[in-house]
């Protein structure tokens, strides 16, 4: 029972957020347009994979002045894989956000089905999906297709790292059609992803209590002590190759919901393999939160992105 209460603890963060989204779907505009300059270009609610779904869709944000083939970076929103949309993780990493469209940057958001829905991979299709969309289109909007950068949030931040570093290995259960996308990533900005999925597993847990229903479990459709292949597979470490792009990796020291050990593999991982990094632990930061807007982070950002992207 004592356990039970501290998995309910660990994760009621996601009630957090699934008020963020149900109040982001009462909206009838952009609930974040104001975060952005002024003089920004919207193209909001782009559908990427050519149906109806609500989560298969996409905001591009443009800077009045953009420079003809400004990078891209897009965004992939954090929820547990399980709650929220295109617009969350933006309402505390305002200065960051402003900031991209500022220095010129072109910016994405995009939308992924919950594991509510539809079980792993359809995570990982809609991003590869919709990272395709915006590399063919790229003309259309003005931005490069060969300079883009992920920047993910926990579950975001999970999928834009496995995205990233499962596109070498050419996993064709990864992609709608089975056929590996044209798209190459430049870099990752990983904000407390999950790497390891087994490595989420607490130590201490009883066999008789993997049937309690965590984010990990309803992504995969099993717990990943029960279906530790299911798990492995969808590990963003299990890929790693020296030839994947370079990782910037933002972690909170604090955090209740997803290690600091999970970064720290991730960057381990990645430096044995001789892929470039860095990992920056904020001290004293939870799972998420305005710590993350820090001007020392914003400076490590766009330092990041000037080495890699431009």
């Amino acid at each position: 029972m004592a356990y039970k209460l501290l998995r309910y603890i660990l994760y009621s963060y996601l009630s957090w957020h699934l008020l963020a989204s149900s109040m982001s779907q009462a909206q009838p505009t952009n609930p974040v347009k104001a975060i952005f300059p002024a003089d920004t270009r919207f193209v909001p609610n782009v559908a990427y994979a050519g149906d109806t779904l609500k989560k298969h869709l996409l905001d591009i944000y443009l800077p009045a002045k953009m420079a003809a083939n400004a990078p891209l970076v897009v965004w992939v929103h954090g929820g547990g894989w399980m709650v929220n949309d295109k617009y969350a993780d933006m309402s505390y990493m305002k200065n960051t956000v402003r900031s991209i469209l500022e220095k010129g940057y072109a910016f994405a958001s995009i939308d992924y089905r919950h594991s509510t829905t539809a079980p792993f991979p359809a995570q990982i299709h809609d991003c590869n999906q919709a990272l395709e969309f915006l590399y063919q289109n790229a003309a259309q909007y003005g931005y490069d297709r060969n300079r883009i950068a992920l920047m993910g949030f926990s579950a975001g931040g999970h999928l834009a790292s496995l995205l990233a570093l499962a596109s070498n290995n050419a996993i064709a259960d990864f992609y709608p059609n089975r056929k590996k996308p044209s798209f190459r990533i430049k870099t990752v900005i990983d904000f407390y992803g999950p790497a390891d999925l087994l490595a989420m597993t607490r130590r201490d847990v009883p066999l008789s209590d993997t049937a309690i229903a965590t984010p990990e479990s309803r992504l995969l459709g099993a717990s990943p002590l029960l279906r530790p292949d299911l798990a492995k597979r969808a590990s963003p470490v299990t890929y790693i190759d020296k030839n994947d792009p370079p990782f910037l990796i933002i972690q909170g020291e604090k955090d209740e919901s997803v290690p600091a050990a999970q970064s720290v593999l991730l960057s381990s991982w990645l430096t044995l393999a001789h892929v470039k990094n860095q990992l920056i632990v904020v001290p004293g930061a939870p799972h998420y939160g305005v710590m993350f807007d820090s001007e020392y982070n914003r400076q490590a950002i766009f330092s990041w992105l000037d080495t890699y992207l431009r």
